[in-house]
């Protein structure tokens, strides 16, 4: 419908698909991954806190991450699971810029994380010596507050930037969420800043800690390579880092693809099924990526559970 008023109240998400028997589909495949992201990163939060031999600043980190991946999900996939129910969903401009927010701030605040723990990975085989002293306790508190405050920081220049433009006429989303691009295509004031802002900042956002995990594991490879002359001996240190390159390449691939410029050129269906791709899938994965890799991970599990039950 055309809204004759100056401005859109209220947005209406037009999901991911129109058709009824692919709605009922994904409603149960996107539950049951929703299900599996809140049960996994859940039990590795308990686990971190509970379980005293992962109070080491890996099992820190991964807890962050773990955290942030049940948030992320969170901010998207209700939404969209009542709009597989229900159809096209309204959401207010209000509602609208809190997703926005949100889902930018968690988006970069897991880019910033994931190179703060290749970091962690670089100097635990690197410099397995000074490790404890480098990794301090404060260290990665301090670490960890950067990295969620740069997404946040990221994330509000955003939210305010949209706020101050004027929708006026259509008011439809191509989207499951409320993301930038979708938002930019519907406004009718200028949105060349925004676009300018999306392509550089958005961009240097993503592609800086980008460049120092390439760099950290440039030098851990380098360092095993010309340090470990055994076999076995070069084995182990990339079996600690399989996980952490695992979970980096899930969720770099489709943001690279997603919001490397030119933005402008993308289709929306596409941008669409990348996003799906990192705010549903990725975050259920990561808890299973860890655990199954991972043999102190899957001891303390089963500590836990046995505690439970």
């Amino acid at each position: 419908a055309m809204l004759n008023q100056t401005d859109a109240s209220e947005f209406i998400l037009l999901g991911l698909t129109d058709i009824q028997g692919l709605q009922h589909f994904f409603f149960i495949s996107f539950l049951l991954l929703y299900l599996t992201c809140l049960l996994g990163n859940g039990a590795i939060v308990t686990m971190v806190i509970a379980e005293p031999r992962l109070h080491t600043p890996m099992y820190f980190f991964l807890g962050n991450l773990s955290c942030l991946d049940i948030f992320y999900s969170t901010v998207t996939v209700p939404k969209m699971l009542t709009g597989f129910l229900f159809g096209h969903q309204p959401i207010s401009f209000g509602g609208c810029l809190a997703q926005l927010h949100f889902f930018h701030f968690l988006g970069s605040t897991e880019a910033v994380l994931l190179a703060t723990m290749a970091y962690d990975r670089y100097v635990a085989i690197c410099n397995p010596l000074r490790y404890a002293l480098v990794m301090s306790p404060r260290t990665c508190l301090l670490l960890a507050v950067a990295s969620w405050s740069t997404g946040f920081v990221h994330a509000t220049m955003h939210s305010v930037m949209t706020s101050q433009l004027s929708f006026c006429g259509h008011n439809h989303i191509q989207h499951f969420f409320c993301d930038i691009k979708p938002l930019l295509n519907l406004a009718c004031s200028n949105t060349s800043l925004n676009m300018t802002l999306l392509n550089v900042v958005t961009t240097s956002v993503a592609l800086s800690p980008f460049t120092l995990i390439v760099l950290s594991y440039f030098y851990i490879i380098s360092f095993i390579f010309q340090k470990v002359r055994s076999q076995e001996g070069r084995w182990k240190p990339f079996s600690t880092c399989a996980s952490h390159l695992t979970i980096v390449t899930l969720f770099y691939v489709p943001v690279l693809f997603n919001y490397t410029p030119p933005s402008s050129e993308s289709s929306p269906k596409r941008d669409m099924q990348i996003s799906l791709m990192y705010s549903a899938v990725t975050p259920a994965l990561n808890p299973l990526i860890y655990t199954l890799r991972n043999q102190e991970v899957r001891s303390a599990l089963k500590k836990v559970l046995g505690r439970k039950l």
